[in-house]
């Protein structure tokens, strides 16, 4: 008996014709275009969900680094002091607190420097 993939054929095509949907020109039109789109969509799609979490973390640094540089720190020294308050606050806080609230990121601030000034 033959067998007809008629109607699993249907579904799995329009589930991959959906996923290119807003794709341009033929790569949301043309079968085989659209398959190796999306399977480069994905690919791209799980390299830059790791990449986007390295991106975030580069530029709360620079944000940290910034902040601290009036204070006379560099944020290296910032962060070891930090470490040597016990002061345990990642560096997504950090960067949002010296945006968001300078008056405390001051104090943060002169903690670390305290700290680092009682280990000399």
């Amino acid at each position: 008996m033959r067998v007809s993939y008629g109607k699993a054929r249907r579904k799995k095509k329009n589930r991959i014709f959906r996923e290119a949907k807003g794709f341009w020109g033929g790569r949301s039109r043309l079968w085989r275009t659209v398959q190796e789109s999306v399977i480069r969509a994905r690919a791209y799609a799980f390299r830059d969900r790791r990449t986007k979490k390295r991106e975030f973390r580069a530029l709360w640094i620079t944000r940290i680094n910034g902040a601290c540089m009036p204070h006379g720190l560099r944020y290296s020294e910032f962060i070891h002091g930090l470490t040597l308050a016990g002061i345990t606050l990642n560096r997504k806080m950090l960067s949002e607190i010296a945006i968001r609230e300078p008056a405390v990121f001051d104090e943060i601030v002169a903690a670390a420097k305290a700290a680092l000034a009682d280990k000399k």
